[in-house]
């Protein structure tokens, strides 16, 4: 399946490149929801982080610090970077190709991630449930 992230790693589609080698590359956001809004991808089609194997994490999530200190280097404004990944339609994932947003944060930049604090619903014994049905599915490839 070929996405608009795979038509830019082909050259055919032009865009702002920041990094790239053999297995990543980070380029602008076309949205730039702040000013610096870099994405970084892999070049390998994997359509989310679920299809990544160890070696292709390994070669995208190491560059990942790397990318996220230039964008925070690039303007004394910034005050701070978030970086975030949405995998799967359910989760706001637009483009079918995994990409990290590297989102740098002004003052006053008016953009928001919700952050929700649910602690007093839970019981110990329900965090400990949810805890033994995450570590029951961890699995090593």
């Amino acid at each position: 399946m070929t996405d608009i992230f795979d038509q830019i790693i082909d050259g055919e589609i032009p865009a702002y490149k920041i990094y790239e080698d053999d297995a990543v590359l980070a380029f602008l956001d076309i949205s730039q929801i702040t000013p610096g809004h870099t994405l970084l991808i892999p070049k390998k089609h994997l359509q989310d982080i679920f299809e990544y194997d160890e070696d292709t994490a390994a070669q995208v999530l190491s560059k990942l610090p790397v990318i996220a200190r230039a964008v925070q280097n690039s303007n004394p404004d910034i005050i701070g970077v978030n970086i975030f990944s949405n995998n799967g339609e359910g989760a706001g994932q637009v483009v079918p190709h995994s990409h990290f947003h590297i989102v740098p944060r002004y003052a006053g930049d008016n953009f928001s991630i919700t952050e929700f604090n649910n602690a007093a619903q839970y019981s110990d014994e329900q965090y400990q449930k949810i805890a033994n049905s995450i570590t029951s599915h961890l699995q090593e490839d």
